[in-house]
């Protein structure tokens, strides 16, 4: 990637989030610039001014207030980003809605599908067009997101489709789950299963559209999974964190993937676990999380 690059983190006040803009703005040069956006305006402003005062920060950082949800505001960034820098050299989207296992799924389900799943297709749209040649646009997704872990009477929904159909098939989820008549469909009541899933075929979805023109230019699109992260929003899920990494030992594969010379085709478009993609078709049906949760 060439000098004055841009980089841009969504979900970045803490966590996860906040790892990959340390990381980043650590690995990047003094010309370069790294974007922390989130949702409140003084999270972001403090963060941002931290990050700056680190030691091992090298590049420059900078707060920016976004609601990933407000689909305008995503493209309004990125075609400011277009106009004042010429695009995007790294694009990663963080963001998540934070749902505890004792909490209604369908009572929270507009927001988590909002953060995870319609915000991604907003960065993708609108992020995508402005990324550079030899650019990185990385979804934070998660190994639930292989199709294999629906019923397979849904995976005609997101195999092979287009943004579009996922799209549709998102929000025709989003209406039965408020309809109470989604688990008869065949979807499982936890909501993170269907919203990684479609994350995943999102991304599969633009990377097939762009392919052969991202390869030449070494360009990168592609969904990752960290692996299980000790943080305030996973925590409440797993009795077990004794494999669980820290924010920054989390950040370093991803991290590692964005700084990595070229671009290897068979990570191109894929869901991709410490540098190795996972297989699309794996997994298997969670029944005993959707027996834990409320409805």
């Amino acid at each position: 990637m060439n000098a004055s690059r841009i980089a841009l983190v969504t979900g970045a006040n803490q966590g996860l989030g906040r790892a990959l803009v340390e990381g980043l703005a650590a690995r990047m040069g003094a010309d370069d610039l790294v974007l922390l956006t989130g949702r409140n305006p003084r999270r972001v402003a403090e963060a941002a001014a931290e990050v700056a005062q680190l030691p091992t920060t090298r590049g420059q950082v900078q707060g920016r207030v976004l609601d990933v949800t407000d689909t305008d505001a995503v493209d309004r960034l990125a075609g400011d980003l277009q106009q004042q820098y010429g695009g995007v050299d790294v694009v990663i989207s963080n963001a998540v809605a934070r749902v505890l296992p004792d909490e209604s799924q369908s009572e929270r389900a507009d927001e988590f599908i909002d953060v995870s799943n319609t915000a991604t297709h907003a960065i993708l749209r609108s992020f995508g067009p402005v990324l550079r040649p030899g650019g990185r646009l990385l979804v934070v997704a998660s190994s639930l997101g292989t199709l294999g872990h629906l019923d397979p009477q849904l995976h005609p929904l997101f195999d092979g489709a287009s943004l579009d159909q996922v799209e549709s098939a998102v929000e025709s989820w989003r209406s039965l789950v408020h309809s109470r008549t989604a688990e008869e469909a065949g979807w499982p009541r936890w909501l993170n299963v269907p919203s990684k899933v479609a994350q995943v075929a999102a991304v599969r979805a633009v990377a097939a559209e762009r392919r052969a023109h991202d390869l030449a230019a070494g360009t990168l699109i592609a969904s990752v999974c960290p692996g299980m992260v000790d943080t305030a929003t996973s925590r409440p899920w797993f009795s077990d964190y004794s494999r669980a990494q820290s924010p920054a030992d989390a950040a370093r594969a991803v991290l590692d993937l964005v700084f990595a010379e070229g671009v290897d085709p068979v990570l191109y478009g894929e869901l991709v676990r410490f540098g190795k993609p996972l297989p699309w078709h794996d997994g298997a049906p969670l029944v005993e999380q959707d027996r834990m949760l409320r409805p």
